[in-house]
């Protein structure tokens, strides 16, 4: 559990996911590729590319077998992405314009403390290759206070005017009296950084909510975290590849950007470059006869208290173990034949299975399977750990889930 609790205190955005898998994956024999020229691969070598800062694909190449196993998860997950030109001086306060980055729930960011985290891009010596480099805060600089019941009485709704509602404050005008003066908040990010404010050309800068994952129920087998959707794949698949010695398949694991927006980037799944990557690795057009995929996303768990919102046969309980994932319309990509794999595999190698549907009239989530399925239609199936409150900023998982599903990707590399 250590590497997947300091991933998730590190991880504060999906670029620094990526870093810090990339950090774990170096430790452990991997060695970097780039996708100019050819792969030089040998027998047995541990690979890993990262086209873009916050993509990354890392693989153990097996000459001698004709079978290829792949382990998909994303490594975005819902936050607050800070605006271009972001200073609001209002009422004697200094805020920041910020706009909802994926399907956050906006209640529970409200009263937190929160941090500012992401990738600035400075100049450099050539401007078509400009500096990119990594930021935290590493503290708390923004709150979002919530509006107090006295004073909400005419609120018709519970639905959140993100625009107005959403706006954290920074500080008071009375420390950045100067309205004419630099930005003062890249002013204090240049100041923590020692460059010249000039120097920042762009940013991708999110806010993140501030606090240490913790355990609690009455035996400390819960735990409650921001970003476990999906660092908690994330960390599964890299710690079971690591820990693969010898698989009996050239093994693959994929991690994108994007998934909370729908993918539609040139670092999501919804793009040719997992299939450029592919092609590489083999030196030809991928063999989907032999090929199967696993897309590894959390999976929601009935909810004790909305029970009416699961199906009435298919219940999910946290430490129930793996979730199979499966829809008529094909959100989950598992059909009868992939469910058929992962449920052989749990059973040989005892670990709990349970599966979920989800509740007719009810669409439900879609994950990377069926997007990744129509560039590289192998046989596929959707999987991953039960969770409550899902896209809260204090998510909800059991510990002996993610320890089942580590479990299950390191068999389904050496099985």
């Amino acid at each position: 559990m250590n590497d997947f609790i300091n991933l998730l205190e590190r991880g504060k955005t999906q670029f620094h996911v990526v870093n810090q898998c990339k950090s774990i994956l170096s430790e452990n024999g991997f060695v970097n590729l780039c996708m100019d020229g050819e792969f030089n691969l040998e027998d047995g070598g541990r690979y890993m590319l990262s086209p873009y800062s916050s993509m990354l694909v890392a693989f153990i190449y097996n000459k001698e077998s004709v079978n290829t196993r792949l382990a998909v998860a994303h490594t975005d997950f819902p936050m607050l992405k800070l605006k271009p030109n972001p200073i609001i001086r209002k009422n004697g306060y200094l805020q920041v314009n910020v706009e909802p980055y994926g399907g956050l729930i906006t209640a529970s960011w409200f009263d937190r403390p929160l941090g500012l985290a992401g990738k600035l891009v400075l100049q450099g010596e050539n401007v078509f290759s400009p500096e990119v480099r990594l930021f935290d805060s590493d503290k708390p600089v923004f709150i979002i206070p919530n509006l107090a019941p006295h004073l909400a009485r005419d609120k018709k709704n519970s639905e959140t005017d993100m625009q107005k509602e959403l706006i954290p404050i920074a500080g008071l005008l009375s420390s950045f009296p100067d309205e004419d003066s630099s930005n003062p908040l890249l002013s204090y990010i240049a100041a923590k950084e020692n460059i010249d404010p000039e120097t920042i050309l762009d940013y991708d800068l999110y806010l993140y909510v501030y606090g240490a994952p913790t355990f609690v129920g009455l035996e400390d087998d819960f735990l409650t975290a921001p970003r476990i959707d999906n660092i908690s794949s994330v960390s599964a698949l890299c710690r079971a590849i690591c820990s693969c010695k010898k698989p009996t398949c050239t093994a693959v694991t994929a991690f994108f950007d994007n998934e909370e927006i729908g993918s539609r980037s040139k670092q999501g799944a919804d793009s040719i470059l997992l299939k450029d990557i592919m092609e590489k690795i083999h030196g030809r057009k991928p063999d989907i006869s032999n090929m199967f995929t696993l897309s590894v996303d959390v999976a929601h768990a009935t909810h004790p208290n909305y029970t009416e919102k699961s199906d009435v046969t298919n219940n999910v309980i946290l430490g129930d173990g793996i979730v199979l994932k499966s829809s008529a319309s094909q959100r989950y990509v598992t059909d009868s034949e992939a469910g058929a794999v992962v449920s052989a595999l749990c059973q040989s190698n005892h670990i709990k299975l349970q599966r979920q549907a989800n509740r007719s009239g009810m669409a439900g989530g879609q994950t990377l399977g069926p997007i990744l399925s129509s560039y590289l239609p192998a046989k596929a199936a959707d999987i991953g750990i039960p969770m409550l409150a899902m896209h809260s900023a204090g998510e909800l998982i059991h510990k002996n889930d993610y320890l089942a599903l580590i479990k299950l990707i390191e068999a389904y590399f050496t099985n």
